[in-house]
């Protein structure tokens, strides 16, 4: 299986690709995939400067994007795309904790996940599993804003998929891992910028 190279982006623009961008560390880039809390324009400078799609979800203060989402990127929130036959699923937004428009309480994301049933029994699964917030108890908070969905781990446990790339919790908070393993998924914190071949 040819191996895909991909540049994941969440939380915060990070200075070493905005202002020192390094054309040699990002060349071999097939696919960047923001799992959110970056500016649009952030995500159009990765557009134009790395040539492979830029795939994303919202997360919970992408309200911007409500006006003017990322030109030239793609949003992935509440489907499967397939790129290089790779299925992703891309589930956007946290946990509701002061009525935003990309957050949802645990019933409405279940609500969500139920919508793409069709959807998911058609592509035979996905993949990747690309969200802004954590899954309950997997590099999730304690803090109402940061806690993660239990919804996340029931299509894990159904899916299996190889990865799940997530954010919303900062690592340099001090808490929680860029890298975790639960069953056969291997979780992966975008938080700023993390590459790695699939």
């Amino acid at each position: 299986m040819i191996k895909v190279k991909v540049l994941l982006v969440s939380d915060i623009e990070d200075s070493y690709i905005w202002d020192h961008f390094d054309c040699e560390r990002f060349k071999e880039i097939q696919m960047v995939i923001s799992c959110g809390d970056l500016k649009a324009d952030y995500l159009e400078y990765l557009a134009n400067m790395i040539k492979a799609p830029v795939f994303y979800v919202n997360g919970n203060h992408d309200i911007a994007y409500l006006e003017k989402p990322p030109a030239g990127c793609i949003p992935i929130d509440d489907k499967i795309i397939v790129y290089k036959n790779i299925r992703i699923l891309g589930l956007g937004g946290s946990i509701d904790y002061n009525k935003g428009p990309f957050q949802y309480s645990e019933k409405e994301m279940q609500k969500r996940v139920s919508k793409l049933k069709l959807c998911l029994w058609k592509h035979k699964g996905f993949d990747i599993l690309v969200t802004h917030s954590p899954a309950k108890g997997m590099g999730d908070g304690k803090d109402r804003c940061h806690q993660g969905f239990e919804i996340f781990i029931d299509i894990l446990n159904k899916y299996s998929p190889k990865y799940f790339f997530y954010a919303h919790q900062h690592l340099d908070y001090g808490k929680g891992e860029r890298k975790m393993i639960y069953n056969t998924t291997t979780l992966i914190n975008a938080f700023k910028y993390h590459i790695i071949e699939i």
